[in-house]
Order: structure tokens, then sequence, then C-alpha cells
């Protein structure tokens, strides 16, 4: 079971904590996954730890707190159970994709299509 789950029962005032969280991953096909919440939705959930080993976990979670040093630099995973290689945090509702040429854009507060069927 994971150590942290946020977002269910996130009905109160947020203080200095940013309303959205972003979470950011790959596999090892290459493959690259965005997860994102609005703390403030009782309905968005997001695992920060997947089952697994307790000395696999990843201990320094801090809401609010960006992290952004889920591998080392030879590209392997430094937390094995970390879902989130890197998340952050915002204001903001940011709307993540990659564009023909293979780059990640970020659009912020605009509305974006996702393409469907691929």
């Amino acid at each position: 079971m994971s150590n942290y789950f946020f977002g269910s029962d996130q009905q109160s005032i947020l203080g200095d904590i940013p309303k959205f969280f972003y979470g950011l991953r790959r596999t090892a096909e290459g493959q690259l996954y965005l997860g994102k919440v609005n703390q403030l939705n009782p309905n968005d959930t997001l695992e920060i730890n997947v089952p697994g080993p307790e000395e696999d976990n990843f201990n320094g979670y801090e809401a609010g707190i960006d992290f952004f040093e889920g591998r080392n630099v030879k590209h392997q995973l430094v937390y094995p159970n970390l879902k989130w290689e890197q998340y952050r945090w915002d204001n903001r509702s940011l709307l993540y994709y990659v564009n023909d040429n293979g780059e990640l854009i970020v659009r912020i507060n605009q509305k974006y299509d996702y393409p469907t069927g691929i």
C-alpha cells in the first residue's frame, strides 16, 4: 500500500500550498506519463509511492515542494517505489502535450484538444 495519497479528502483551505499537483514519469520503453490533481476536486487522487519494500519508498514528500531528482546521472531510478520521477506544484491549470517535433509543450490556462485514437 502506498504511503501517500492526496486529493480524495482535500476539502480544506489550501493555505500556501498550490492548487494543482503535476507528476511526470516515463516507462522503460520511453512512454511519457503526466498526472494532474486538482486538490479542490474530491474525485482527483494520485499515488506517490507504488506498493513495494518500505526502503524503496520516497519519504521526502512535502506538499507544495517541487521534486526533480527521481533519476540519477545514469538515468536509473533513485527511489524504485516513487511513481512520479519529477513533480511540481502550481496555482495555474497547465496543459502539457507533445508536439509534432517530439517536444514537451505546456499551455497555461489555455484549452488543448488532445488527439484521439493514438
